[in-house]
């Protein structure tokens, strides 16, 4: 399992150019809507929900094509004829990209907190707990959905099926509790809502009780984990 999250992470840092899609373009596009907003209290409003959108996307992107690779490459097909479970196997996957999940999460959050003066009433490493959950939740959701695809085109057509949604119910454009009714009960069970909501929590209380949205983002990290080790196959025909 180490040694599978090692060569991943090796084979990361020679790719600078998603080693740049991961760690930049989310500081970029946070600082673009901080400067599109500048004299406006909007980013103040939506910042936090931001913070848990913009990794998710990217990492969920970088994450399914680069395991489609491998199993396109026959690279995961030699990998499963060690003596190494699929959990085991598909761990080693979640921990390099959990690595990588955890930097940006950092990243993006120091930046949002510091340069672009992002204020919250809760602690900053509350927020950067939940950042790290968010990209934890990303990795777990590209793994698993990489088994479903045949091409690279083909994983990032699952960005808009999946993601684009959550995006759309999470709370960003419009408060949760006043979507119409069977939106608001689908909203109830898409993971990233309760991102959001732990982060507007972070925002606007000092000691926010973030027990149910922390258990079910680590909830689905885990599940989806166990689904795509149950749906984990050698080689994409």
């Amino acid at each position: 399992m180490i040694a599978t999250a090692a060569r991943v992470l090796t084979q990361l840092r020679h790719d600078p150019r998603t080693i740049a899609m991961i760690l930049l373009v989310p500081l970029l596009l946070l600082s673009l809507l901080w400067w599109i907003y500048e004299d406006s209290p909007v980013f103040a409003q939506i910042g936090p929900t931001l913070l848990a959108i913009f990794p998710v996307m990217i990492m969920f992107l970088v994450t399914s094509i680069t395991t489609l690779r491998e199993r396109r490459s026959g690279t995961l097909e030699r990998l499963m004829t060690l003596p190494l479970s699929k959990v085991q196997l598909l761990l080693g996957y979640a921990l390099a990209f959990g690595t990588v999940a955890v930097v940006q999460a950092v990243l993006a959050s120091v930046l949002m907190l510091g340069p672009l003066g992002l204020e919250t009433e809760g602690s900053a490493a509350l927020l950067i707990l939940v950042a790290v959950l968010d990209g934890l939740l990303a990795v777990a959701l590209g793994l698993f959905v990489s088994a479903f695809a045949r091409t690279e085109f083909q994983a990032v057509q699952f960005m808009p099926a999946l993601i684009l949604p959550q995006l759309l119910l999470c709370g960003l454009l419009v408060p949760r509790d006043e979507l119409p009714r069977l939106l608001e009960y689908l909203s109830d069970v898409l993971p990233l809502s309760y991102a959001a909501d732990a982060m507007s929590a972070i925002a606007s209380e000092s000691t926010p009780d973030l027990t149910l949205e922390v258990t079910v983002l680590g909830g689905f990290v885990i599940g989806l984990l166990l689904l795509g080790a149950a749906t984990l196959r050698r080689r994409t025909p």
